[in-house]
């Protein structure tokens, strides 16, 4: 058997893995953002979630739209919703590997798509309905045809050229943060000092898209400017510019979404883990500034929009992942290293995968204990998660609730906090003393 086949094999073996262990756990309830993709792609037709839909959320409408596609086909279950991620997860991993190949060679390939699928981040949001993977895949691509386009050995040809303009337009239309990795690139390429030629090769696509994002973009601007203004803690929701949101994103990278108790074991178990893993990927920052530099200056540009409209938030750069596992895989020197790094990543996605405690919120669960309920009381923002799991039961606004209207209430307060709406304190002025919270 040749080297060539053994490679072969090898990626074979590593993707059938990773594919199996996105299955796992992947019927898990969804969560509120979840059950609000579900209720756009199944209540609107294409033209109504760019008009109706769109503006009235956080994100251009192209995800949706592919998504609107599959489950005309598949429908809107649980493992279908989420299918789109996981392919767009694989298909990232195989992007990563490319571009390690084009790098060095095929064996650093191997080993940041390794790290890459087994990440316990992005095995978290790989089953996630919405669209991380997909600008994750998307803006991992534009590195792979700017790299080749860069690379002196390669001669550079029209269709690449081509892809990397039609590669910022979708990921645009898909995720407003990918400008923050366009510009990034833009910045770094000006300081090498490119001629505006050279730059402007690059530019079209970017325009377009933010063309085209525009008048959507405006709008949204708008109603989310509303809405900081009527709930109290949103900015804190979506994540507003502070040490802690910063110091967040390598930790998340490094560890996933689980937390645990006590906090100075799961600081000390950070602290060490993080610093490692950063560690070794310093080492070949100098090397491939390319890598380094978008990583870096991709969080900083995000950091310093936050101050003006909170987005710091890990998650949403979660597209960096890849560089950050590219650098792992260039910087491990032994194969002792690169072992620890993997059965780290594997061992924080097992965390999450097996125990429940780390999985989504259950709405799943709280069908059953509405099962003979036929009207909850909630914040109207968490309407969609208890409307997907059961679409016949009617809805009021927490927040509606008079003087002795009802002899039982059942209330879901979920994010009555972000509201900064006390329900327990207006339900007790209103007359009600035992108040059953779902």
């Amino acid at each position: 058997m040749t080297k060539l086949q053994v490679s072969w094999k090898i990626l074979a073996i590593v993707f059938l893995l990773a594919f199996t262990f996105r299955l796992i756990s992947i019927d898990q309830s969804l969560w509120l953002d979840e059950a609000t993709t579900a209720r756009a792609v199944s209540t609107h037709s294409f033209s109504e979630i760019v008009t109706k839909f769109s503006p009235h959320d956080f994100h251009p409408p192209l995800y949706y739209l592919t998504l609107k596609v599959w489950t005309a086909i598949v429908g809107v279950s649980e493992p279908a919703l989420r299918f789109p991620s996981v392919v767009f997860s694989l298909l990232t991993g195989w992007v990563v590997y490319l571009i390690g190949k084009e790098l060095k060679n095929k064996k650093t390939g191997l080993y940041a798509a390794i790290f890459f699928l087994f990440n316990p981040l992005i095995v978290y949001y790989s089953q996630e309905a919405r669209m991380y993977m997909m600008v994750t895949f998307l803006l991992t691509s534009l590195l792979y045809y700017l790299l080749r386009c860069s690379n002196p050995k390669n001669k550079i040809k029209k269709k690449d050229m081509v892809l990397v303009n039609i590669l910022m337009v979708l990921s645009m239309l898909t995720f407003y943060g990918s400008a923050f990795f366009i510009l990034a690139f833009y910045i770094f390429t000006w300081r090498k000092k490119a001629t505006f030629q050279q730059v402007s090769v690059y530019l079209p696509g970017f325009i377009i898209g933010l063309l085209l994002v525009e008048p959507l973009l405006t709008v949204q601007l708008l109603n989310a400017q509303e809405t900081l203004k009527i709930v109290p803690n949103w900015a804190s929701v979506l994540g507003k510019a502070n040490l802690k949101n910063l110091l967040l994103i390598p930790v998340k990278f490094s560890m996933g979404r689980i937390t645990f108790e006590p906090k100075p074991l799961y600081y000390t178990v950070a602290f060490f883990w993080v610093g490692f893993l950063f560690y070794v990927a310093a080492r070949k920052a100098r090397q491939y500034k390319f890598l380094s530099t978008l990583f870096v200056l991709s969080i900083f540009l995000g950091f310093l929009f936050s101050f003006f409209r909170p987005l710091l938030q890990y998650f949403r750069f979660i597209y960096l992942v890849p560089i950050f596992c590219l650098l792992l895989a260039l910087g491990s020197q032994t194969k002792a290293q690169r072992v620890r790094i993997l059965l780290g990543f594997f061992f924080f996605s097992c965390v999450y995968l097996f125990n429940p405690a780390f999985h989504r919120e259950d709405w799943k669960g709280l069908r059953t204990s509405l099962t003979m309920v036929s009207k909850v009381y909630s914040v109207p923002t968490a309407n969609d998660p208890i409307l997907y799991y059961k679409h016949d039961i009617e809805i009021k606004d927490i927040r509606s609730i008079t003087q002795g209207s009802e002899d039982s209430l059942i209330i879901v307060p979920y994010a009555a906090e972000i509201y900064g709406f006390d329900y327990v304190k207006a339900l007790k002025t209103k007359g009600y003393f035992r108040i059953q919270v779902m």
